[in-house]
């Protein structure tokens, strides 16, 4: 008579196999933790802006130059550096285009709020900070 393999094997080789997939799947389909990503000035850069253009009229400035934020479509963009840019502010003109160039980050409050949903949605919130601000003349003197 031939020996049936009892169920204590059977389970035993179940065992096995179950720890060899739950191994090997991560591998295969990359299961790993997303990296979050840092929020605020001087931490991941999320992209650069290089001569933006934007009306001075778009740019938000408080009394005495405490906080600054434009906006490009619906997204917003805080100045990581109000107080450092305001004397270039001050020198532009009502009716000027400007030209913006600097780092790009995501502000910390919107990036928080939307931790549990996708930070890709209808508007964004970000902070930047600001390398260069200046009047795009394009053909005045």
């Amino acid at each position: 008579m031939k020996k049936i393999y009892s169920s204590g094997m059977a389970g035993y080789i179940i065992r096995k196999i179950s720890v060899l997939l739950i191994v090997i799947l991560p591998v295969i389909f990359n299961f790993a933790c997303k990296k979050q990503p840092k929020c605020g000035c001087g931490k991941d850069v999320v992209f650069s802006l290089t001569n933006e253009p934007l009306s001075y009229n778009s740019l938000i400035y408080s009394e005495g130059g405490t906080n600054a934020y434009f906006m490009i479509g619906m997204d917003t963009y805080y100045f990581c550096n109000p107080g450092e840019m305001y004397p270039e502010y001050s020198k532009l003109r009502s009716g000027d285009q400007l030209l913006i160039s600097g780092d790009v980050y995501w502000e910390c409050n919107y990036l928080y709020s939307t931790s549990n949903y996708s930070y890709y949605n209808y508007y964004r919130v970000y902070q930047v900070q600001v390398k260069e601000m200046k009047a795009y003349l394009y053909g005045k003197k």
